[in-house]
């Protein structure tokens, strides 16, 4: 019975079974009854007992499949020879060059029947003496088999001694060298020159000066490049992570919504910002790995705020609505969706755009102070979404976000007006001159862009197994997902919104609600004012504010809702205004000589702000001088501004004249040089 090739249980053959040595007693079709060595049987089934992992045939050469690979990296030579000893030796063993089976008959020196083993061993030898194979001897054959029989055609392969990396090199400086290269690892690259007068100041320190001589430059050189690590070659850049290299492991997900990767990035366009000065805005996005979908993306205007990554999940969950412009191929009735069965699930869909809506599973993030808050983590919690953050320096575990923040800047950014470039080697010499568009206009041509080109583009890592050789596109890859995972509405009011929102803890004072300089008042807080909360600690009342729209705060009062408080001069601020707006007001009117800090004329003035951030339809806003915000309304309203209000009256002679140069006026806004733009 052949249980391997070169192996065979037969009648009196000894075998390992179960960490134990047995003997062939019988051998009964597929059975095989063993006996051991205290005597004791067993009859076991032959796959049984070739299965064992501790199988072997007591005194057969071990089997295995033969190293095709490292046999190509042999020379052709050696690799010959080592063939031709395979002939010989099987020759002498059976008879025959072709080894049991093989057809022909034995030569008469090599016939088992005729002639001993160390007969047709010597007769081998004075062959390939015969031949011209050098120094071939009896014991030479002898030794062959031997190999072959160990280590199967790998032993008929030369032996040589391997050599070392490092050659004939003292040890003592080899050692200098690992410690010169341990001391570099972390830091800006030098000079291989730089980095043998380290070696030798090692040398000196351990071994004492002159104990142990430095080799040559070029010997040197090729020590440093053998031991050094082929990343940290001095002249190479610095790594930045001092961790070794971790294995690659692509991310898989197999559901919508199973995987979603959360990052944020400097845009590579330059926007102006409420100020009218240009900036580059932050782009936060979320990425569905299985469809490789952009289901949310936000712009602002400088640092993202813990509500911006909070009302990004809900984003998620919400469809995105066709905004007005928007031709219709872009409503997700077009996609490549059963858009019908959708429909009848979710009403919300009737006017959506073609973008994926999906309620996510786990979350990755990296150790960002804002994806860490306590505000995004309670959002998640409230939606039921598991947080996974990544390990420290690992990029590799949000590459799919990633490379999408390098798709964005090739296929949207590089077209826009304001394109910075990817680094101050491509940057254009007038960039900040070539902003045309605000942080809010922005936000409306990338989210057009990604309905209208990313999401129909194909992707190469989008592949179905019923088409492996066809890309999809995230919107396809979602229409093939939802056969599979279908698709859950998860509904979400306006109510669900404001506990989104981050929360801060503030008094009911008798004037109100105090924050940062703004008041905050309504007939609600009557009953409360000057009275603790019965929930809130020290007695402090939860409020909830959105730093993007700061003309009102909800309060949670003892019935359990949030309830609008606005702010007192809310009437005169007729935009939305963020915390950043306010603050950069209140620099400017703080930097007036004798300029009284009153509220009222802090909410004038974001008026005007924001009324005049905007260019006019078809007016480049880079036409304004730098530190201006372009003018958007007529004459009559410029008289209205704070400034106007208060600088002396000028006639159309006194201003030919080239009368008194009129005082300092507010930054922001000129009335008299603005009209010599009329």
């Amino acid at each position: 019975m052949a249980a391997a090739s070169g192996r065979q249980v037969k009648l009196g053959a000894y075998v390992t079974f179960q960490g134990c040595t047995w003997q062939v007693a019988a051998v009964a079709g597929a059975s095989v009854t063993l006996v051991g060595e205290n005597g004791q049987t067993a009859s076991v089934l032959a796959s049984f007992l070739f299965a064992d992992p501790a199988f072997t045939v007591v005194g057969s050469p071990a089997t295995g499949v033969q190293p095709w690979g490292l046999l190509e990296s042999v020379p052709e030579r050696e690799r010959e020879r080592a063939l031709a000893w395979q002939r010989h030796i099987r020759e002498i063993e059976t008879g025959l060059p072709g080894g049991p089976g093989s057809v022909g008959m034995p030569r008469p020196e090599y016939d088992p029947q005729r002639q001993s083993m160390a007969e047709r061993e010597q007769a081998k030898a004075d062959e390939l003496t015969r031949l011209g194979w050098p120094r071939v001897s009896r014991a030479t054959v002898r030794r062959m088999r031997a190999r072959y029989h160990a280590q199967g055609l790998w032993g008929l392969i030369p032996r040589r001694k391997p050599s070392s990396a490092t050659g004939q090199a003292d040890e003592r400086v080899v050692a200098a060298v690992l410690e010169a290269l341990r001391r570099q690892r972390g830091r800006s690259r030098g000079t291989l020159k730089g980095l043998r007068e380290l070696t030798g100041q090692i040398l000196a320190d351990t071994h004492g000066p002159g104990t142990v001589a430095l080799p040559p430059p070029s010997t040197f050189n090729r020590l440093a490049r053998v031991l050094a690590d082929p990343l940290e070659h001095p002249g190479r850049p610095a790594r930045t992570a001092t961790a070794p290299v971790r294995p690659f492991t692509p991310t898989v997900a197999l559901r919508t919504g199973e995987l979603v990767q959360i990052d944020t990035t400097r845009l590579d366009v330059m926007a102006i910002g409420e100020d009218g000065k240009p900036l580059r805005p932050e782009l936060t996005i979320a990425l569905e790995v299985a469809t490789r979908s952009v289901v949310a993306a936000v712009l602002r205007e400088e640092g993202t705020k813990a509500v911006d990554a909070a009302l990004l999940l809900a984003e998620m969950a919400v469809p995105h609505p066709v905004r007005p412009g928007w031709p219709d191929h872009l409503r997700l009735a077009h996609a490549a969706v059963p858009y019908d069965r959708l429909l009848a699930l979710d009403e919300r869909l009737q006017s959506a755009a073609a973008r994926p809506v999906v309620v996510p599973e786990t979350i990755v993030i990296d150790r960002g102070k804002v994806f860490v808050s306590t505000a995004f983590l309670a959002a998640c919690e409230t939606l039921g979404v598991s947080v996974q953050p990544t390990p420290p320096r690992s990029p590799a575990a949000k590459g799919s976000v990633e490379r999408t923040f390098g798709s964005i800047n090739t296929l949207f950014a590089q077209h826009v007006a304001g394109y910075t470039g990817s680094h101050v080697l491509q940057r254009g010499e007038a960039v900040q001159g070539e902003a045309r568009f605000t942080v809010a206009q922005l936000q409306e041509l990338l989210d057009e862009w990604i309905t209208a080109c990313w999401q129909h583009r194909p992707h190469d890592g989008l592949r179905h197994p019923v088409l492996p050789k066809a890309a999809l596109a995230p919107n396809e890859m979602w229409g093939a997902l939802l056969g599979a995972c279908g698709y859950v509405p998860l509904p979400l009011t306006g109510a669900d919104y404001l506990e989104l929102l981050p929360v801060r803890w503030h008094p009911v004072t008798g004037r109100g609600i105090r924050i940062n300089h703004r008041t905050y008042d309504h007939t609600l807080l009557n009953e409360h004012r000057g009275r603790p909360s019965p929930t809130g600690a020290g007695g402090k009342w939860e409020i909830h504010l959105n730093p993007h729209d700061v003309r009102q705060i909800y309060i949670r009062l003892p019935d359990g809702h949030l309830h609008e408080i606005p702010w007192i001069h809310r009437d005169h601020v007729h935009a939305p205004m963020s915390e950043t707006t306010w603050r950069h007001i209140r620099t400017a009117l703080n930097r007036r000589a004798g300029r009284e800090k009153h509220e009222a004329a802090l909410a004038e003035a974001a008026d005007q702000v924001l009324r005049r951030s905007r260019p006019l339809p078809g007016s480049p806003a880079a036409a304004t001088p730098s530190g201006t915000l372009p003018a958007q309304h007529p004459v009559e309203d410029a008289a209205d501004s704070l400034d106007a209000g208060e600088a002396p009256t000028h006639d159309d002679d006194d201003s030919q004249a080239g009368g008194e140069e009129p005082p300092a006026r507010f930054t922001l806004y000129d009335a008299f040089e603005e009209a010599e733009h009329w």
